[in-house]
This record gives structure tokens, sequence and C-alpha cells, in this order.
């Protein structure tokens, strides 16, 4: 299992409003097999931001249809993917990602649901984990289906581009990108089998969320007795429909999230604080 980093908030610090939630929300899941799902808050104690929470920059994501359209938008991708990914490769899982695999470990939580790509939940022990918004770790062909290791891909673009420096420190993204200066004079990674487009393994915005890998997400959520949204503002569709399956069978649904999310009039419970703490202080009290 990889080294967790410790989280800045310890475990049970929260303020006297979020506790008395969360000895609600215990109280309510106390005895239940819990799904979670996890948006990017959960990975802001790693040090990876989040898209919407108190200071995040104001991006512009890249839309599927400009990557597959244009070489100018692909060599911009790729540049500020290659220039981020050494760093957000580096992030460690927190401990909120411990406690989750902990919990697991323990039966008390069937499995993870998460809308991040940065793997964090499977270096952390989780076992049962359905990245539902893909991964960075994996780099496919649209040409001919080959699966690139992103390690090796990185490899490749360094060789083709010996210019290019990376950084000691980024101003990273949610997707382990950067905004960079320049991509002039990039050249862009192509298949070594075929020399078809290369994609990350990764949900543009604008592309749907394969319907296979949904059904698992939903299948999970069906088979647990309560449902635990973890540091998502559920702005997503793919979270506020899991939300909804929830909803219908009844299952109480615990929101753990700083600030406003889409689902609060639904949830059983609602605790505004990090989750770092809140699910250290579940793996302490439900796993007891």
């Amino acid at each position: 299992m990889t080294s967790v980093r410790a989280a800045e908030p310890r475990a049970g610090e929260v303020d006297a409003t979020a506790s008395a939630a969360l000895d609600a929300a215990v109280d309510v899941l106390s005895g239940r097999r819990i799904a979670v799902l996890t948006g990017a808050g959960i990975s802001t104690d790693s040090g990876i931001p989040d898209y919407r929470g108190q200071g995040s920059r104001v991006r512009t994501p890249m839309t599927v249809q400009q990557f597959l359209a244009g070489e100018d938008f692909r060599r911009r991708y790729w540049v500020g993917s290659h220039l981020g990914w050494r760093a957000f490769a580096a992030a460690g899982p927190n401990t909120g990602h411990a406690a989750l695999a902990q919990m697991e470990a323990a039966g008390t939580v069937t499995g993870v649901v998460t809308q991040n790509v940065d793997g964090l939940h499977v270096r952390a022990g989780s076992r049962r984990v359905v990245e539902l918004h893909g991964t960075m770790r994996r780099v496919h062909c649209l040409h001919c289906g080959q699966v690139f290791d992103r390690r090796d891909l990185a490899e490749r673009i360094e060789a083709d581009n010996p210019w290019i420096t990376v950084p000691d420190s980024v101003a990273l993204g949610p997707d382990g990108d950067v905004l960079p200066a320049s991509s002039d004079g990039f050249i862009v990674p192509t298949c070594s089998v075929c020399e078809g487009m290369l994609k990350p393994d990764v949900v543009f915005f604008g592309e749907f969320v394969p319907a296979g890998r949904f059904r698992r997400a939903e299948q999970l959520v069906m088979l647990s007795d309560a449902l635990v949204v973890a540091g998502s503002s559920l702005v997503v569709n793919s979270g506020i429909r899991l939300v909804e399956r929830a909803r219908r069978k009844r299952l109480p649904v615990v929101i753990v999230n700083r600030g406003q999310t889409r689902a609060d009039a639904r949830a059983t419970v609602k605790i505004d604080a990090g989750t770092s703490q809140v699910l250290s202080a579940f793996a302490e009290r439900l796993t007891a």
C-alpha cells in the first residue's frame, strides 16, 4: 500500500454544527453497507485542486469535440497535460482515501465510485473502485485500440521534444494539467503501432460516461444500504444521477462537502466540512 499523506486537519476537528451533523450521520450509517461517491474535494488534501471550491482557478476545460477536431487543440492539450503529469502522478493518497480503504476492508464500505482521474483510491488500497471518468494512468489509440501506460508515453514525449522542461512547481489543474505558455513546435504523440490518434483514458467535457461503467457504478449503489457523497458539488450529471438512484430506492444519503451541492435538499444528513477529517471519523466510529 502506498504511503498516505496526512491531511492538515485532524480527524474530528470540525465546528459545533458539523460535529452535530457528523453524529447524526453516524447514527444513520451505523450497521449499513455503504456505497461512496467521491469528487475532486477528497483529493485537495493531496495537493490536487478542485474545480469549484474556494480559491479554485477559473478554467475553460477542453471539450472532446475540440480535442478530436483540431491538431492545435491536441498540441495544446498534450503540452499542458505533460507539464502537469509528473506533479499529478507524485501526489499521494491522504487520510480520507485511507479511511475509505479501511472501511472497505472492514466490510462497512461496499466500494467507491469516483469522479476523479487521479487513481488515489486504488493507491490507498481500495479494491472495488469504479473510476467513472476514467484514469490518467492509461492512454489508448482511437484507431487500433492499443493501450499505453502513461509513464511510458511521458518518456516518448520527452524524447520527441527534448526542449521541454518540466518545472519543479506548477499551477496544477484538477485533471493534472497546466495552462502552457506556448505549444509551438511540440510533436504530438501518436500510436506506436498504427500512428493513430492517442487520447488519455478519461471522459472529456462533452463526452458521455461509457454505459457499462455507469451500470457498474449504479449496481454498486443499488446493492448497498446507504450512499455517502464525499467532496463533490454534484454539478456533473453522472453524480447527481447516482444520488437520484439512491433516493428512489429510499436509501439514506449523507453528503460531506465544503459548500453547497446540487443535492443538499435530498440529503438525509449534510456535513459542511472537509472530507479527510469526516471520513476518518467515520472509519473510527463505524468500524469499532
